[in-house]
């Protein structure tokens, strides 16, 4: 078995203008580090789907759906869904091409095809809300995948674990009442999406930190909070907000992460993995938005996964 990469072409479609640091750019720059890495020829690439609509309505309601559906824009304009937000005529696709490549992804790691996967994907998802989009993210492909894992593929326990910069506010909300779901993360504070910082339960072990913080805080708070939890739980599957905007290059962040830490936290969980569900592991982009530093950090999270 091995690791593969999941994407499909309606996500380089979605764009927000040129200003906009979520770009088309963010997915080429991957690749073509996994090419300088010599990573790419060593593990499979394989094409998402576009998901179905029941799909994002276990996690959606029909008003967030068709914020998205219904007010994609004639080709060259876009429409706005909040200040950082925007449609333009491809990101209902997109959107669905996102979410639908987790969803491939997680079953494909279910049944034995691989060991587990990364979903080079955008848009992002984790700020999206299931009553809204928001934050650049217009599904929440991480929630999606989770709770096809849970209601579709009949897995009782599953671990999302979010270590970009911003607080996955929709995430947390879309399994703030779901025992079946643990998530653990980090987040620098006070930053957006300005969330209140939350007490710590059995299933949510979101973690603030300070601006600047750098690896060896990050490192600390994984084995003091993350860990526990994690074996608490016993996850039968791992799904990762892989977000890589706490690099210490990147610009929208604070924070002063680097590749080894990218690789010590999939290690971590590559562990836990191994002990509770077979190694399984379905990881979707999120954020990092300096392309060099997302590039390298990639590689270095998918070299861990495919334990290179």
């Amino acid at each position: 078995m091995s690791t593969a990469i999941y994407t499909h072409p309606d996500c380089q479609r979605h764009e927000m203008g040129d200003w906009h640091p979520e770009s088309p750019a963010r997915l080429q720059a991957i690749n073509d580090q996994l090419i300088l890495a010599h990573i790419s020829d060593l593990v499979e690439h394989r094409d998402g789907v576009r998901a179905q609509l029941s799909d994002i309505e276990r996690n959606h309601s029909a008003t967030a759906i068709g914020l998205v559906r219904d007010n994609v824009p004639p080709a060259g304009d876009y429409y706005p869904l909040d200040g950082d937000t925007l449609l333009n005529a491809h990101s209902y696709d997109a959107a669905l091409a996102a979410a639908g490549s987790a969803v491939a992804a997680t079953d494909a790691v279910i049944d034995g095809e691989i060991s587990n996967a990364f979903c080079a994907i955008r848009p992002p998802g984790h700020h999206a809300r299931p009553s809204e989009p928001m934050g650049f993210c217009l599904f929440n492909n991480v929630a999606i995948a989770a709770k096809h894992a849970l209601d579709v593929r009949g897995l009782e326990r599953v671990a999302i674990v979010d270590f970009d910069v911003h607080h996955g506010n929709g995430t947390a909300e879309s399994v703030a009442h779901d025992p079946r779901i643990l998530m653990v993360s980090f987040f620098q504070h006070p930053f957006y999406p300005y969330s209140d910082v939350e007490s710590y339960t059995d299933t949510r072990v979101n973690v603030p930190v300070p601006a600047r913080s750098k690896g060896d805080a990050v490192r600390q708070l994984v084995l003091d909070h993350w860990l526990p939890a994690l074996h608490r739980q016993q996850p039968q599957m791992i799904f990762i907000s892989a977000g890589f905007d706490a690099h210490r290059e990147d610009d929208v962040g604070g924070m002063g992460l680097v590749e080894a830490d990218y690789t010590w936290m999939t290690q971590q969980m590559m562990a836990v993995a191994h002990q509770y569900g077979k190694g399984r592991i379905v990881s979707c982009l999120e954020g990092g938005y300096n392309l060099s530093s997302l590039g390298r950090s990639v590689a270095a999270h998918v070299k861990a996964l495919a334990e290179l």
